[in-house]
């Protein structure tokens, strides 16, 4: 075996699509070509141990904001102890400010950008000659028809212990400056007809579980709907073997049509995730993000409220221009608005992104580390950004768990932001952590903080909820392919 893809993924359940895209795309050389993949966490002198037992030529890491930090010190000690290892790598997290960083500096190779077809060139060049000159290679995009799908290479035990990930498209038209599809120049599709064909083999292999990573799963609503029919299909086809999918949707671009196709699934087999991230004006022009709020908002209404849609929406805080006031606005309006989650984000300086360029106009700190969390700008002090991150964190736990469905709206009130931010400080001042809180426990600490407000019955409150003496009992749900989170906010 000449050549090993690997890469840490932050969960043993995450199956990583692009080490087999890579592998799809080795030509001549995929028969020498092997997977190896492993969790972040895991002991470094393992990880080089178990790579070494395949004896390869060349090692190739996938690179992301998640596993940077512990793949440099796999590289580091691999290179240490077999320097005649030849290393590649890719992804996202080296393919921009490539060469001030420490694990480009240990590496053999890089490939930025797209590798379907620049790695595969790079190790036949490595191991047959003539021998690359330029340690960094910018990769090449293809036509979308001549890349090789990846979904035959999920195993058996991917189809049953792991999350599949799916792409109908490649890249994203619009230009939000903290995400890195802002540098792309528009949306790739793959053929609809061969992209269905790899899933009804996926779903006949067992699949039933699918997330799209597409960004915009609305933007071509024919493609998308094209794709829902193949799973109501398979709905109608075995109502009691369901399918669950899960995609990105843009907020204000939801025609009839596609709400019509909508409406038709039951609950439990489609999960959105919505980007709204500010419903600022001001902040969204800082952001060079395109959204006409009205619609967003009337969109999310109507999926909450005439659909079976699970709904999991994001807001992000620290963007150049949003006040603490102004996000809380808005993250009461979208708590009105009754999504099952609220994704509350942090911004992050993801390498390449044009946010960098309100830097000084804006007073952006971003930690220098993974994962690059903002620190403080000019109108969030440093302080204060650490309430935000506590909140998001314990409305995580709480609100977005399921495990709070009939606690949450009483907590919240009438001013949601507020008083989960009160909360917020209350839980940290009473604890002193945000992690490893067990559930008993924060079922009891918010008992207790509900008595301090003079909320009655709390008891029957927190039993509805299945926690404490009086256990109600739960209501029968459905077979659903749905994880267990989305399953707790549907049985609610």
């Amino acid at each position: 075996m000449s050549i090993l893809l690997s890469t840490l993924n932050a969960r043993y359940t995450h199956a990583s699509l692009g080490l087999r895209y890579l592998l799809a795309n080795m030509g001549e050389l995929k028969n020498e070509t092997r997977i190896q993949e492993f969790v972040i966490g895991a002991k470094t002198t393992e990880m080089v141990e178990r790579i070494l037992a395949h004896a390869p030529r060349i090692v190739g890491f996938g690179v992301y904001i998640w596993n940077v930090e512990e793949t440099t010190r796999l590289v580091a000690m691999l290179k240490r102890v077999a320097p005649h290892i030849v290393v590649v790598l890719g992804g996202p997290e080296v393919s921009h400010e490539t060469n001030e960083q420490p694990i480009v500096q240990l590496a053999d190779y890089v490939v930025t950008g797209w590798g379907d077809v620049t790695f595969p060139k790079l190790c036949g060049e490595i191991l047959h000659g003539p021998k690359p000159l330029m340690k960094v290679h910018a990769g090449v995009q293809p036509p979308m028809a001549d890349i090789a799908l990846p979904y035959a290479l999920y195993s058996d035990d991917d189809i049953a212990h792991r999350t599949l990930y799916v792409e109908a498209s490649r890249g994203c038209p619009f230009k939000c400056e903290f995400c890195l599809s802002a540098l792309d120049k528009t949306a790739w599709p793959f053929d609809i007809d061969t992209f269905l064909a790899e899933m009804e083999a996926l779903h006949a292999r067992g699949a039933r579980v699918f997330k799209f990573v597409d960004r915009t799963f609305n933007l071509n609503i024919k493609t998308s709907l094209k794709i829902m029919q193949f799973f109501l299909d398979k709905l109608a086809a075995n109502p009691e073997d369901p399918v669950y999918a899960h995609f990105e949707l843009v907020p204000d671009h939801l025609p009839d049509a596609l709400k019509e196709g909508i409406a038709k699934f039951p609950p439990g087999a489609l999960q959105f995730e919505i980007g709204i991230q500010s419903f600022n004006p001001t902040v969204q022009a800082n952001i060079s993000r395109k959204q006409d709020n009205g619609k967003a908002a009337a969109n999310i209404r109507w999926l909450c409220e005439h659909s079976h849609v699970h709904m999991h929406v994001d807001l992000i805080a620290g963007l150049p221009g949003e006040t603490v006031e102004s996000f809380a606005e808005g993250f009461d309006k979208l708590w009105a608005l009754g999504p099952h989650e609220i994704q509350f984000g942090i911004l992050k300086r993801l390498r390449g992104t044009p946010i960098i360029r309100h830097t000084e106009a804006f007073g952006l700190v971003f930690d220098p580390h993974p994962p690059y969390t903002i620190l403080a700008n000019r109108d969030i002090d440093f302080p204060t950004m650490q309430r935000l991150v506590r909140f998001a964190r314990y409305w995580d736990l709480v609100a977005n768990s399921g495990r709070f469905t009939h606690v949450t709206p009483v907590l919240l009130g009438e001013r949601p932001f507020a008083s989960f931010m009160a909360f917020s400080d209350w839980l940290y001042a009473n604890t002193d952590a945000t992690h490893r809180i067990a559930l008993d426990r924060l079922a009891a600490l918010t008992g207790k903080y509900l008595r301090q407000l003079g909320i009655e019955g709390v008891d029957a409150l927190l039993a509805s909820d299945g926690h404490g003496v009086k256990q109600k009992a739960a209501a029968p749900v459905p077979s659903l392919a749905a994880p267990q989170r989305q399953v707790r906010h549907l049985a609610a």
